[in-house]
């Protein structure tokens, strides 16, 4: 950004050839990405409100459920980031889980016209296709001419492997058209005598991404931070940067004030709110970058296909990295052909990039060094820093994210210098050509692997449950919503967008209080009558059931406040299957026999 073309004076006005060809340019661009975006999803848009994804359907009925409260919230003027509705009685706070407040409330009219979960994939598709015009268009006016190099850059950066990966139902980390936009707007900053308007576009900004990715805005400004300091600690850029301070500054004290304005409600709640917790429950060492992952090819690729895919990631969304070794050596050969042709504040830019993608790289190893699935006793940076407040929130894994984005720049930088001073021997200009198709076709992304999910019950879907639910009761599903059996709320996010009103439930996915050292977890803190049926559903065996167990029952039925126990035909079970009788047998133990009411068994439960 800082040796962006369009800072300079810019050349007389293009020619009409040459405005017609940027102009198909930007068509053809916009139609891959379009292509590639709806190729990704497919699988969903053959029926988005039967079919799930695969390897994260739990994932994908939590945003659903996230879109239809949030517009629920907002039509009937409640709280969209502190709910009563799951977790019954303590309640979630999603200020500090990723509420998507933003997408909710852009998209209510959406999710009340055609449902949760086909609004869910409109948005994820958005995502996709606009991840990828918001990079070319940054590239391609503010970084480089040629409009190929800003093609090639935006794309690679829209369906790297880290992208695809978190296309299975990650709404939030999806949402890449936001860096771009950070970007332009930080810089932005350094214009004389615009520093309160900029800083004011800025701030609203930095909320907008706050309410749809608060973690992916924390590692954008962590590497906007680090690319920064080093490139204004270059020699050749030190005077420049000097200049440009005082605006800067008065820029980023306004944005801060502003976001802080808007954000002080969701900040309060994340750091002060009720059911607030410090750091997850997720282990950093699990949750780390393996070193042999930058080498590896996706499972969502080509290459994968072919069978060339690993499993170093600890789940198929976490792939964060994954670059293949073509690419790796693709962008060490293209570092160095710009370095050697590069001037000094170029060669400032180069830099700093290369200091951020190290940086980061370094930082996704987590505490200790993983290499091709074997722990290390090696100790890495991210052991001190995971210490500090934020930071241990943070998945150390995902910081090697940003390290995709400075690759789609060195990939545009040299396709951008290979256009305007292209080699003078074919066999070098074949040479590249080559190179760029072996490193990237084996990263072509394919489909998001999807399957029939169970159906939603008539009893939900006709509305019969007000019949058996008192206003603003508890009813539950068994097993008890948690991640694994997310049925709790795809219910409760049906009943909500479809306008029946509303019913609580128990437990739920979300993040919480009640993990070890005060950390959070998901889910609540496993009572009794979860455990059992939990027990139930995985293993298809009925647990027995005496005179003790049936006081702790009742008195967790106390705790809930249940009034009507369901269970329906098929079970959703987002890892394994579920013994659908196995857990009739153990409701009808603790509970007595059911009723039939349309497809589902209905236990009434009496006052306490």
């Amino acid at each position: 950004m800082p040796s962006s073309p369009s800072l300079a004076t810019g050349p007389a006005p293009a020619s009409p050839p040459r405005v017609v060809r940027d102009r198909r340019a930007d068509l053809i661009v916009v139609l891959v990405a379009l292509a590639l975006a709806v190729w990704v999803t497919s699988g969903l848009w053959r029926d988005p409100n039967v079919r799930t994804i695969t390897v994260n359907s739990s994932d994908q009925a939590l945003f659903e459920w996230l879109l239809a409260f949030g517009g629920h919230a907002v039509t009937h003027g409640e709280n969209p980031l502190f709910t009563y509705l799951i977790n019954v009685p303590d309640g979630v706070n999603l200020a500090v889980n990723t509420s998507i407040t933003v997408y909710a409330v852009v998209f209510a009219p959406l999710t009340y016209l055609i449902g949760a979960p086909a609004t869910f994939l409109v948005i994820l598709t958005l995502n996709l296709f606009a991840t990828a015009l918001a990079w070319y268009w940054l590239l391609s006016r503010h970084l480089v001419r040629s409009r190929l190099a800003a093609g090639v850059g935006g794309l690679f950066i829209a369906y790297s492997p880290g992208m695809v990966s978190h296309a299975n139902a990650h709404l939030n980390w999806t949402a890449g058209w936001l860096v771009p936009l950070l970007i332009w707007r930080l810089f932005a900053l350094r214009r004389p005598g615009h520093w309160l308007r900029d800083g004011v576009i800025l701030g609203v900004l930095v909320a907008v991404a706050f309410s749809i990715a608060a973690e992916g805005l924390f590692f954008t400004a962590l590497a906007l931070g680090v690319f920064v300091a080093v490139w204004a600690l270059h020699p050749a850029r030190r005077a420049e940067a000097r200049a440009a301070l005082p605006n800067f500054v008065r820029g980023l004290a306004v944005t801060a004030v502003v976001a802080a304005v808007l954000l002080s409600y969701p900040l309060w709640l994340h750091f002060a709110g009720p059911q607030r917790f410090h750091g997850t429950g997720f282990d950093p060492v699990i949750h780390s970058e393996d070193i042999a992952a930058f080498a590896a090819f996706p499972r969502r690729s080509l290459a994968g296909e072919v069978g060339l895919g690993t499993s170093l990631a600890p789940n198929p969304t976490e792939e964060n990295s994954f670059f293949g070794i073509g690419l790796l050596v693709l962008t060490v050969v293209c570092f160095v052909a710009l370095w050697r042709r590069a001037d000094a504040g170029r060669r400032a830019t180069l830099w700093a990039l290369g200091a951020l993608a190290l940086i980061f790289t370094v930082l996704s190893f987590g505490p200790v060094a993983k290499v091709d699935g074997r722990r290390t006793d090696l100790p890495m940076p991210f052991d001190l820093l995971g210490q500090l407040p934020v930071v241990n929130a943070a998945l150390p894994a995902r910081l090697a994210l940003v390290v995709a984005p400075v690759i789609g720049v060195l990939l545009a930088y040299t396709v951008d210098q290979l256009r305007a001073a292209p080699p003078r021997h074919r066999s070098t200009q074949l040479a590249w050509a080559l190179g760029f198709a072996v490193a990237l076709l084996p990263l072509l992304p394919t489909p998001l692997l999807t399957h029939e999910r169970e159906p939603i019950p008539q009893f939900i879907t006709s509305g019969t449950w007000r019949q058996y639910v008192s206003p603003d009761g508890v009813l539950t599903p068994v097993p008890l919503p948690v991640d694994i059996y997310p049925d709790g709320q795809r219910w409760q996010a049906y009943a909500l967008s479809h306008r029946q009103g509303e019913f609580r439930i128990p437990g739920g996915f979300f993040l919480g209080p009640g993990g070890p050292d005060g950390r959070g977890r998901i889910g609540p803190v496993p009572r009794t009558l979860s455990a059992l049926m939990d027990q139930a559903g995985r293993t298809g065996l009925v647990p027995i059931v005496t005179d003790g167990t049936i006081r702790e029952v009742r008195s967790d039925l106390r705790h809930w406040r249940i009034e009507t126990v369901v269970l329906a035909d098929e079970v959703h079970g987002a890892k394994f299957p579920v013994d659908e009788d196995a857990v009739r047998r153990t409701a009808t133990a603790l509970f007595g026999e059911p009723q039939r009411v349309d497809d589902v068994w209905l236990w009434r439960i009496p006052p306490a």
